[in-house]
This record gives C-alpha cells, structure tokens and sequence, in this order.
C-alpha cells in the first residue's frame, strides 16, 4: 500500500457543495478488537470482511471489518500504549471514532470544509494496492469525534488498502435483517447545541430538520434538547443532544461524565421488519430497555392502523409513533459497554420520516430506570 498527499484545485461550489453518498462505516476504538469483532458478529449478525493489522503492514494497530448489507462497523484496536488510540480508550472507553462518509470527491469535501472553517484532520491522501484506489480525508467535529470523507469509485478491493479480506470458514452467523444506518446521534455539552448545528449548517451545508426542546423531551426528573441536521439528499442525519435543566440527572449528563466528554451516544440501525431482527438479537442475547405494558394499552388510539401484530410489539417491547408521513416502528439497546454511553437503536419506517417524538416520554422513563439502578440518576 502506498499513500500519496493530493491538491484539488477546483473550488467551485455547487449547489450542495458537499453531495454524500451515505455513511461509509463507522469505526470504533475498542480496547480488544479480534474480540469486539466477535460480539458483533454473534450477537448482531455482521459477517467477517477485512482484516488489517501487522499481518497486512500495519504495525501500531490491529482493525477488523464487519458488514451486514450496506451497515459497515470497524472495530480497532492499538497495539502498544501512548498513541492516540490508546489515548483515546483510556478516557472514553469503548466508542465511536470515526463516523465515515462516502463521496465522489475525498478532496473537493475536505476543501470545501476546511475552507468553511472546519479542522482538518486528515488532508487528502490517496491509498493504492493492487485492487485500485481510495482517496480519504477527514475534519473533526464533537468531542474527539471525527468525519473521514472515503472515496473509492475506483476500488474493488475487500474494504480499503492495508487490509486483506478476512474469512472465517468456521463462522458464519445468520444476519439479523440490519441494512444501513438510519442516523447517529451525537451528545454534547451545556450550551453547545446550537453551535455544533451552525458547525453543520456553515461547514457542511446540512439544514436543521426537526427540533425538540426540553418540553418534547422531558420526564419528572430529567430533560434534553435536540436538534436533527441532514445532508441535502437526506442520506445522512446527525441529531445532536444537549443537556436540560432537571430535578436529576439526564441521560445526556450521565453520557457526558462516564464518556469523559462529547461523542456519538447511539447509532440507528434500519431494518425492514423489526419483529424478526429483535427477536433474532434478543435471542442472541442483546438486551434491550423496556417501558411499561400499559404504554400498548390505547397505542392504536394514539397511532392509528398499523400493519403489524400488537402482540409481538408487545412482547418484545417495540415503540409505535406517527408523523404526517407515514409510522415507524423502534426500540433501543441498553448500553453495549460496561461504562453506560454506548448503545443502539432499531428501527423500521413505514413512511415516517421523524424520530418518535410520541414515544420520548416512556423511552426516557425506561432510561432513568436504568439509571437509578447504576445510581446514577
């Protein structure tokens, strides 16, 4: 693999002068990777797809490759202490990294970004081997997270160069119907909301789709704010959470103090039938939170006619909402690390473009249940 830094010196802005294509993969720094790699794969039903580390070049990490349709997770790991990944595991824990997006144009992105006020990175680097190309750059954004812009129109290799496709003859798990990522939300400090959605709007040209103040979300004890940015096409949603004044501790401040900063709180997942993936992920030992079983009792009042079964939602503790679009069906994860910041959300949309708006009262009073019980409410 060879590695090259590139110019573009075409600045001309476009309508949407930054199109994405989608969310390319999102990459985890984890404390044991071959490990993680395994949990994803037995508990969500990813397959095996590339595997980079010294065996490939790569001497100071070891990284691992899963997909599950066009849901891409890399889960990376350092090989020796005092480096920034290292660093990076220390104080957050296991987390999110990298929320990676594909475009046409790795150079022209990072221009267009940097030239609008984001900090750089990654300049734009061009990676070859045998199987072709990909060009990446990337910017920071929240926290220690950051946007990898990946190129690779002219890559038909395994995942990326410095990786080799990794195939585990003896394992190969069911997928559980995941497809892509619906969004990912993203936690940061008092204050900050509105300055990381200007962030979005100046330096990535994303527009504030839906908002919500601490009166669409609140419970007797805690609340938050949220706004949800989208790219042009709607390819792509970052909502992005704020704490709110409470009688206790909201689940935003909770995120904040075990994650030791700002970062991605949940990523959604989208399938296209929520009772199958559930159940497949439940059995698999995948634990998810729980509201009330009086929540069903006047659900069909509340939405109106759905297409599915109340029994099953029942049971596995699915969450019902309507917009004027259409209805989604959702549920989320406990936390997936032993520190309570990492979890995930399923979701299935038929036709609703929003984000459950109906159903944050109940979720977030499953949340603070949770929460007392670490004592930490």
């Amino acid at each position: 693999m060879s590695s090259t830094t590139l110019t573009n010196k075409n600045t001309a802005i476009q309508t949407d002068f930054l199109p994405l294509e989608g969310t390319d993969y999102v990459e985890f720094y984890v404390g044991n990777a071959k490990q993680a790699a395994h949990y994803y794969m037995s508990a969500f039903g990813f397959q095996a797809l590339a595997y980079a580390g010294p065996e490939t070049g790569i001497k100071d990490k070891a990284s691992y490759a899963v997909r599950q349709h066009k849901l891409t997770f890399v889960l990376t790991t350092p090989l020796r202490s005092g480096n920034e990944i290292a660093d990076h595991i220390y104080k957050h824990g296991d987390g999110v990294k990298s929320l990676s997006l594909r475009v046409n144009d790795a150079a022209k992105a990072w221009e267009e970004t940097t030239h609008r006020g984001a900090k750089s990175y990654m300049e734009p680097v061009r990676l070859k081997d045998n199987d072709g190309e990909v060009v990446m750059s990337g910017i920071h954004t929240y926290g220690d997270t950051i946007h990898l812009f990946i190129e690779r129109k002219n890559y038909k290799g395994a995942f990326l160069p410095g990786y080799r496709a990794w195939n585990n003859p003896y394992y190969k798990p069911a997928d559980t119907g995941l497809l892509y990522v619906d969004h990912c939300v993203g936690n940061v400090n008092w204050n900050q909301m509105n300055p990381w959605v200007k962030f979005y709007e100046e330096v990535m040209g994303f527009r504030n789709i839906l908002s919500f103040d601490d009166k669409d979300i609140s419970t007797e004890y805690s609340a938050l704010m949220s706004k949800v940015m989208s790219n042009g096409n709607g390819f792509v949603k970052f909502p992005i959470n704020e704490p709110a004044e409470g009688k206790k501790k909201s689940q935003v401040e909770e995120y904040l103090e075990f994650y030791n900063g700002e970062g991605c709180q949940h990523v959604a997942m989208a399938t296209n039938d929520i009772v199958h993936t559930v159940t497949e992920l439940r059995n698999r030992g995948v634990e998810f939170l729980r509201v009330p079983n009086t929540y069903y009792d006047d659900l069909l009042d509340r939405v109106g006619h759905i297409d599915e079964d109340l029994e099953p939602l029942k049971e596995l503790g699915i969450l019902v909402d309507r917009d004027d679009e259409g209805y989604l069906l959702q549920l989320f994860s406990k936390p997936v690390e032993d520190r309570p910041t990492l979890f995930f959300e399923i979701i299935q949309r038929k036709g609703a473009k929003s984000f459950g708006k109906g159903n944050f009262k109940a979720l977030f009073e499953a949340i603070e249940r949770e929460q007392a019980e670490r004592g930490n409410l």
